[in-house]
């Protein structure tokens, strides 16, 4: 089922599958058959693309017969009408988009998200569930003693993970004073207990980094209880370093023993195992350093103890100890020694969850996004570690496997909203989940590391594989990988989604918005009867000049600082809702408003003026839609209140994009290409103040509370 592969040893196996009809095997049949999804936003520019082009055919359809009833030649009016065309599509559309989300890809990276497909980026703005595994992701992965119960006392042990500081408190009301190194040495029995679990033990802990950490080599929960010695000043000494004799751990035994010599030439017996498996071991329990005996109502409630631990999501050690005196020359040699033992305690722990995961799962609650976690452990420590990150309630259940497999299809996606935790699952349980979340319309993300895990990171609409202990199948089927296996960083992502996707709209709005500005300013000079306002030439300019850094530095706007307070957007919401498909016609209308009212003032139906009319229609036009980009930065806040050095890019673009439209109306040499018929002079003014009316008027709008909010 693991994949493991044998080191050493010898041995004889039966082969019953090969290939395919193996675990793994039908591990990659899951994998084969979950379908490669286009993302939310793939969809919605597709679905944009096919009205845009609609529309825009439908606009210039009409104003290509109005002028070609005036009597234009068909040469002329196929120009404007072709210029027109392209001006009114969004023809850098997709580059824009493309450099916006490999931008916010560079961010992620440095927010500890490698996003391996590009379009996944905006996908994990639509997030709406987050599939959690639990170790190492919500949890730190480092197994910490919390919990110990020595000579009929218990006490509490602080600190986290694997950290060389923490203290022993007497458990209860946490008043108690913590001991000191001196006075745990003092207490005979808590000293037994440390003693035991360093020397029954094959892990080491090394300093890590600035000696401010440690890192474990060897099993984690033996590791633990290394730290848990080191924090009371109890080290590993020479016997422990060099047992006389090891009875390793097994399975059917539930028990590890060690045999050391000390100085004065007796040979002790230090065991430490599962309590159900240790207690009946034991004959005698120490307390307060003196050997007594062990009645069977101490077992009941040494037992009780222990459940009490457990259900609190603690795992349990029981720890003993026996002397063999002066005589035990062949002590140890077999596991039927492990008799006649003293109980000394009990050692509870735990791999505690990430400080950050806390904060990260309170963030998702206030986001609109469901955390859900799926793992392997067992379903009480799992329900623990939930209640603990805010995941579940006081009334929440786990499911296991086993549960999941009494539910069909369609009862599992009818209580699958009811469910956030869980446990015991296989991969094909772990698929199931996701798309049962998928048939109710979610957007999923799933996190995984094994193998088990690639099948429902590929179904998922964002896969998140773990950078550090996932393995290679995991990390191919999935869209983004995280640096450190961090819930928190999943979280980050999302804000950075969700930021993306807002740029996405700001500058299509921007886009569109300028396109049909330009759209109405011929259409309503043709439906008057009056000349086209604009020659070809200046209408292709005016798309790129205006289409181009204004758009992508509105890409690179920092995220709304109340981004993760909003609900996701529905699954299904376009790019353009109708409500911002109404403000957008608004602005537009602004825009087109202010050049109509110049060119008309400028022309006043006199033939002799139409050059001047033009090149001041012109310039109102690009200027007015420059300006017009400061009012899309958002749908809500003013320009002041978000301050106009926050986005410096966009202020750049616009310097940059004005001095180029001067260039080409002030150069001698680019006049006749644009068809720039005399120099505006002192109409400059009238032309910046004309192009400040559209984004003045719209600032007003968010000031009252008419913004285009979600």
């Amino acid at each position: 089922y693991s994949g493991t592969v044998i080191a050493a040893g010898r041995g004889e196996g039966v082969v019953v599958a090969t290939g395919m009809d193996t675990e793994l095997g039908h591990i990659a049949g899951l994998l084969e058959q979950a379908p490669t999804e286009i993302t939310p936003l793939q969809r919605r520019l597709g679905e944009l693309g096919r009205l845009l082009i609609v529309l825009c055919l439908a606009i210039v359809a009409v104003i290509f017969l109005l002028e070609l009833r005036r009597g234009r030649s068909l040469w002329d009016v196929l120009l404007t009408a072709v210029s027109l065309a392209v001006a009114a599509v969004p023809e850098g559309l997709p580059a824009v988009v493309t450099l916006v989300l490999a931008i916010g890809l560079q961010r992620m990276v440095a927010r500890n998200a490698l996003v391996r497909r590009l379009p996944s980026v905006e996908t994990l703005g639509s997030v709406t569930v987050v599939c959690s595994d639990k170790t190492g992701t919500l949890t730190r992965n480092e197994m910490t003693v919390r919990e110990v119960h020595a000579g009929r006392r218990a006490w509490q042990v602080s600190g986290i993970g694997y950290a060389p500081h923490g203290e022993f408190c007497p458990a209860g009301d946490g008043n108690g004073s913590p001991l000191t190194r001196d006075g745990i040495r003092q207490d005979a029995d808590l000293q037994r207990l440390l003693t035991i679990a360093t020397t029954c033990n094959n892990a080491s802990v090394e300093p890590k980094g600035d000696g401010e950490q440690w890192q474990v080599v060897g099993d984690p929960t033996e590791g633990a209880l290394v730290v848990a010695a080191l924090k009371a000043g109890i080290e590993r000494n020479e016997a422990a370093e060099h047992p006389l004799l090891e009875i390793p751990f097994d399975s059917e035994r539930k028990t590890m023993s060690v045999v050391v010599g000390l100085t004065d030439g007796r040979r002790l017996m230090y065991s430490k195992g599962a309590p159900e498996a240790l207690l009946p071991k034991c004959t005698a329990e120490q307390v307060e350093g003196r050997v007594v005996p062990l009645s069977e109502l101490r077992r009941q409630e040494i037992l009780g103890s222990a459940a009490a631990m457990a259900e609190r999501a603690l795992r349990v050690l029981a720890l003993g100890w026996r002397d063999y005196g002066n005589h035990g020359g062949d002590a140890g040699h077999s596991a039927d020694q492990e008799h006649d033992l003293v109980f000394s305690g009990l050692a509870g722990m735990i791999d505690p969850p990430r400080d950050e995961a806390r904060e990260a799962v309170a963030r998702c609650r206030s986001a609109g996004i469901r955390p859900v976690m799926i793992t392997g452990d067992h379903p009480a420590t799992a329900l623990a570690i939930a209640r603990e990150l805010g995941m579940a309630d006081g009334t929440g259940r786990a499911a296991t496997g086993a549960d999941l497999d009494m539910l069909s299809d369609e009862a599992l996606a009818t209580e699958v909203a009811s469910i956030s935790v869980y446990a015991r699952v296989s991969a094909t349980h772990k698929l199931r989940v996701v798309q049962a979340w998928q048939a109710r319309g979610e957007v999923v993300g799933m996190t995984g590391d094994g193998v088990n895990d690639a099948p429902a990171v590929k179904a998922a609409d964002i896969g998140i594989a773990m950078g550090i202990t996932g393995t290679d199948v995991t990390k191919e089927a999935s869209d983004m990988v995280l640096t450190d296996d961090n819930f928190a960083s999943i979280v980050n992502a999302v804000e950075e989604g969700r930021g993306i996707y807002d740029n996405i709209q700001k500058f299509i709005h921007y886009l569109l918005s300028c396109n049909a500005g330009e759209v109405l300013l011929m259409l309503v000079a043709a439906l008057a009867g009056w000349p086209p306002p604009l020659a070809p030439i200046q209408i292709l300019w005016l798309n790129l000049v205006t289409d181009g850094l204004p758009a992508l530095a509105l890409g690179l706007e920092p995220p709304e600082p109340d981004i993760m307070n909003r609900t996701p957007r529905p699954p299904k919401e376009p790019v353009i809702t109708w409500s911002r498909g109404l403000m957008m016609l608004f602005h537009g209308t602004l825009v087109a408003a202010v050049c109509l009212f110049a060119f008309w003032t400028s022309y006043r139906g006199d033939p002799a003026k139409m050059p001047h009319a033009r090149t001041f229609t012109f310039c109102v036009a690009a200027f007015a839609q420059l300006f017009f980009a400061i009012g899309c930065r958002s749908d809500r806040v003013t320009a002041i209140a978000q301050g106009f050095f926050t986005n410096p890019w966009l202020l750049g673009a616009i310097v940059i994009s004005s001095l180029l439209q001067v260039t080409v109306v002030m150069l001698p040499f680019a006049q006749p290409v644009f068809e720039i018929g005399s120099d505006l002079g002192r109409d400059w003014i009238i032309v910046i103040l004309l192009a400040l009316i559209p984004v003045t008027v719209i600032e007003i709008t968010k000031g009252i509370g008419w913004g285009c909010g979600r």
